[in-house]
């Protein structure tokens, strides 16, 4: 018999360089922290696939590896995402005011992605209130599709955000994959049943 696939959906990290990125892909692929003095620099493109059984979805997350500067990078990261996290660093108010460039980039080369808004360093002082988040979220448009707060050093909110994602991308999946089968059932093509050959009313 043969297995279903498990549908894979692609979601992207962006934000300014040292928001903790990195250490969220790690956190989400190994559930491990590694301390900005022993951290090694990663380059090139890295991604990681995790199932969610209980969604019956994949998650694949990506992580630039230190290339978020490199133009290079811009379509290939980009291509094929079903959604977005904007991480900002809840202790640096400048990387939070970046969010606007970083949220132009992916509704540029990812128009369909869906948004989420990440706040890492929740374990540190903030220097950005609920309060600057709201206003943010309000001044897109209601784009943003969810909010979490993290810290990659405790683990604390980081499993319950990428529950919370593939929860939201599940219904979405769910739906396209509705959607595709009523598509193909539109397009088939039923056979007629062939007509008796015409009967002969001359008698010989």
């Amino acid at each position: 018999m043969a297995r279903a696939l498990v549908p894979e959906v692609k979601v992207i990290l962006t934000g300014e360089y040292g928001v903790g990125k990195s250490s969220l892909f790690r956190r989400f692929a190994t559930n491990t922290f590694t301390s900005d003095n022993s951290k090694r620099s990663t380059l090139g493109l890295d991604f990681y696939a995790k199932p969610f059984p209980d969604y019956n979805i994949k998650l694949q997350l990506w992580d630039t590896g230190g290339m978020e500067r490199v133009a290079s990078v811009t379509s290939s990261y980009y291509k094929h995402s079903e959604a977005a996290l904007l991480v900002f660093s809840l202790d640096n108010s400048d990387s939070f005011h970046a969010l606007s460039q970083h949220l132009l980039e992916v509704v540029t080369y990812a128009e369909t992605a869906r948004i989420f808004l990440c706040g890492n360093k929740c374990d540190l002082p903030p220097q950005v209130s609920d309060q600057d988040v709201e206003a943010f979220i309000e001044e897109t448009s209601d784009c943003i599709a969810g909010f979490f707060k993290t810290s990659c050093k405790t683990g604390e909110g980081v499993q319950d955000m990428f529950n919370a994602i593939t929860s939201n991308l599940s219904i979405q999946v769910k739906s396209k994959h509705e959607l595709l089968q009523l598509e193909e059932a539109s397009f088939q093509v039923t056979q007629l049943p062939e007509e008796p050959p015409a009967q002969d009313d001359c008698l010989c």
